[in-house]
């Protein structure tokens, strides 16, 4: 199987476990590091991520693959939260970090530009729009988008 295809395979045997255990599937990558090849299985939650979550997925989820078979290659099984800088990549991501600060990659240029870093405003008619500030807001089409994610926002008052 082809990384596109082995993509597709694990996430549709994948997101219903998570569901089951109340995860959003975030992102399913599939990288040859070095020369091990390591599937990568991101979830997430409102109340966050535990490892417990981690390997109880990573359990039913390594059964499955064992049963399907959809990887012939020797190869690493992760299963993480997605992280502070977490990629949006559903319609639904765009809706949920709404008011927070994305970066986004184009695979075009807007007004020569093909990186953009603001708060993002939303999603509308397929397009995304991100403030920018004193640039003003910028609307990206939903196609042209080759990467998106939010930046960590880390509040350091109080902390000593």
């Amino acid at each position: 199987m082809n990384k596109t295809t082995i993509i597709e395979t694990v996430t549709r045997l994948a997101e219903p476990l998570a569901a089951e255990g109340g995860l959003e599937l975030v992102d399913v990558t599939f990288t040859k590091e070095g020369s091990r090849f390591i599937l990568r299985i991101f979830i997430d939650k409102p109340e966050g991520v535990t490892i417990d979550d981690c390997e109880h997925l990573s359990k039913k989820l390594s059964t499955l693959l064992d049963e399907h078979d959809p990887i012939t290659q020797p190869y690493y099984l992760e299963v993480s939260s997605p992280g502070l800088d977490r990629p949006l990549k559903h319609d639904r991501d765009f809706e949920r970090f709404q008011g927070h600060t994305v970066t986004i990659h184009s695979f075009a240029a807007i007004d020569g530009r093909k990186r953009f870093t603001g708060i993002l405003v939303g999603i509308r008619d397929n397009q995304i729009l991100i403030d920018l500030g004193t640039d003003g807001i910028v609307s990206i089409p939903r196609q042209n988008i080759s990467q998106a994610r939010l930046v960590a926002e880390i509040n350091w008052e109080g902390l000593n």
